[in-house]
């Protein structure tokens, strides 16, 4: 077990299988140094938890949790590119999705829960640039869809 999934079973998660892909893409792909992951929805044993908009039918509250698990979902592409989570040099950059109410502004927040977790896992390697975007709407009505970026070491 690598260090990072250790600091995961230490608060309690273990990585998930990774999702099959809902069209034409890889969930990651590594480029040198680097690996890219496909947007993550919250999918718990394949399935959404819950759909809807924020702000809406799902809390700001919900959604962080959602977009955490979409962290946790972005790690298992990343180790299924790499083998191992403990090469990861650092985040580069996380970009958030949050399917929004007309009226809902707390896109950051929301986000927050992503950025939270990879922070928790990975500490300073956990410290990311990062783009939190309200849209219509996204895939399967999923609440919240996270990607990351991340550097790896020993390529």
């Amino acid at each position: 077990m690598s260090a990072v999934e250790a600091k995961l079973a230490e608060i309690g998660l273990t990585l998930p299988t990774v999702v099959p892909p809902l069209a034409a893409y890889q969930p990651a792909v590594q480029s040198g140094v680097y690996v890219y992951t496909s947007g993550q929805l919250p999918m718990v044993e394949g399935k959404l938890p819950v759909t809807g908009k924020v702000g809406a039918e799902v809390t700001a509250e919900e959604a962080k949790e959602l977009a955490r698990r979409c962290a946790l979902n972005a790690l298992a592409a990343v180790k299924s590119v790499t083998g191992d989570l403990d090469r990861i040099a650092r985040v580069v950059k996380v970009v958030g999705f949050v399917a929004s109410a007309a009226d809902f502004t707390g896109q950051p927040g929301v986000v927050n829960g992503a950025s939270e977790l990879l922070g928790e896992v990975l500490g300073d390697k956990g410290v990311h640039a990062r783009s939190a975007v309200g849209v219509a709407v996204l895939p399967l009505d999923a609440p919240v869809e996270v990607e990351i970026q991340v550097e790896l070491t020993g390529v």
